[in-house]
């Protein structure tokens, strides 16, 4: 059967934790490796200037001579380091607590680690030393060394240093990433269950966020920013969809009342084809409602995209003006067009076309006889703006907001027939162009499209 490892060691976090420990413990090896090599190198430099430099002073012409300079030398030996040697041309010991000249050391060399065999204590030991040997006039040789436990004392001291801190160190580490570990399963698991009570249609659901400045509590943020977006659109769609079936009932009742009383009451074939008139005008206002809803849906979509191009707006708002000039005549209204700069913006030429056209439409509509409207299209630094301002009963400052949704009608603009979806459309426009729409007040009402050039 094969092992299954905990939920934990398999998480990312661990792993990554665990490669940052391995590679937190290859670096502590690497500085205690260079500590020991230099640290020996340093101990081992001074242990053989030591013993050239008693050998040199050892030494002397004659074999008598040398080995009384040798016995004071070993003398004073309180640590019990202190090898010497001095030993005949056939290797038999003269003087000296070495049992036998070292086979691998030759005379007048360096030092180098040597096996000896000390004769000086109750009993023979052998010894690993640093040793020097040197060649006396009358042929005999003299040998002199260093223990080397120091050595291998300060080679165990840095064994047992790097144990006892590479060990503790290792252990936090996996301790460390199996508690982060948990701790992100624990936030995971947490997002999950929020998850799966939003895919069932809680939109009201949000992600924890701990008030951190973790990605974590970073992307928690920012996905709760987006649920709010969603939420606030599958409210403004369900909304929409009540809004279309109140605005659609009314014409469609109309209709089936007109067609029910041409059946019923019609006398002759003009009655009749009133009642169908009639029915047919109550189709063409359904089918208004649903064309302006997918001209919006079409350009929220930015289908139109592909037709932008360069617009002469100074041209464009004239064109609008001449449009609507007659109209205004026509209601007793004094129509002022200014249009006399020069601006190129990027942009669908019909859209933006529309999109004025339905602001001149509205100002001209609910401005009442002998009042004014004003079109303009001006220059501010590197901004063009277009503006539309009117003498009619203006919107409310907390309905300014409210304008540009679908089938929203201000209070002042319910006696007026309409769909409510003028508004809808500029804005709609406006932003698929990356232009800026705002709504103040002047006299009546005043509206500016800002592009950019």
């Amino acid at each position: 059967m094969r092992l299954r490892l905990p939920d934990v060691v398999r998480t990312t976090t661990f792993r990554w934790t665990l490669a940052v420990s391995g590679a937190f413990a290859a670096c502590i090896l690497l500085m205690f490796g260079f500590v020991y090599w230099r640290t020996q190198s340093y101990m081992t430099a001074s242990i053989d200037r030591l013993i050239t430099e008693v050998a040199n002073v050892v030494s002397a012409p004659d074999a008598a001579s040398t080995a009384r300079r040798l016995a004071d030398h070993l003398k004073t030996d309180p640590r019990h380091v202190k090898l010497g040697g001095l030993f005949d041309q056939d290797g038999h010991r003269i003087a000296g607590n070495m049992e036998s000249p070292p086979a691998n050391l030759l005379p007048d060399a360096v030092p180098r680690f040597v096996t000896v065999f000390r004769v000086d204590g109750p009993q023979r030991e052998e010894d690993i030393a640093r040793a020097v040997a040197r060649r006396l006039p009358d042929g005999s040789m003299l040998v002199m060394g260093h223990d080397a436990d120091e050595l291998e004392q300060f080679s165990r001291i840095v064994e047992d240093a790097l144990l006892l801190g590479l060990v503790p160190a290792l252990c936090l580490g996996l301790a460390a990433g199996a508690l982060l570990s948990l701790r992100a399963q624990r936030r995971i698991g947490e997002v999950n269950r929020r998850v799966q009570r939003i895919v069932a249609g809680d939109l009201r659901e949000r992600l924890p966020a701990h008030g951190t400045s973790d990605p974590f509590d970073e992307l928690a943020r920012l996905v709760n920013r987006m649920l709010d977006d969603i939420e606030a659109l599958v409210r403004s769609l369900k909304g929409v969809g009540d809004d279309i079936a109140h605005d659609l009932r009314t014409p469609l009742t109309r209709v089936r009342i007109a067609l029910e009383r041409g059946r019923e009451k019609a006398g002759n074939l003009d009655e009749l084809r009133a009642a169908a008139d009639q029915a047919i005008a109550g189709l063409d206002q359904s089918l208004s409602i649903v064309t302006a809803l997918l001209r919006i849906a079409e350009i929220e979509h930015s289908r139109r995209l592909a037709g932008f191009g360069d617009v002469q707006l100074a041209e464009l708002v004239r064109e609008v003006g001449e449009l609507y000039e007659p109209i205004a005549e026509d209601k007793d209204i004094d129509f002022a067009i200014d249009a006399g700069g020069d601006a190129t913006v990027r942009g669908d030429r019909d859209l933006l076309f529309e999109a004025i056209a339905n602001l001149v439409d509205n100002a001209v509509k609910f401005t009442p006889q002998g009042g004014r409207v004003e079109l303009s299209m001006r220059r501010v630094g590197d901004e063009a703006v277009v503006r539309v301002g009117d003498t009619g009963p203006g919107i409310a400052t907390d309905e300014r907001e409210l304008v540009g949704r679908r089938f929203y009608r201000a209070e002042k603009s319910r006696s007026h027939p309409g769909l409510g979806l003028g508004l809808s459309l500029v804005t709609a426009i406006v932003k698929l162009h990356g232009f800026r729409f705002t709504v103040s007040s002047g006299p009546g009402c005043v509206v500016e499209i800002t592009t950019h050039q």
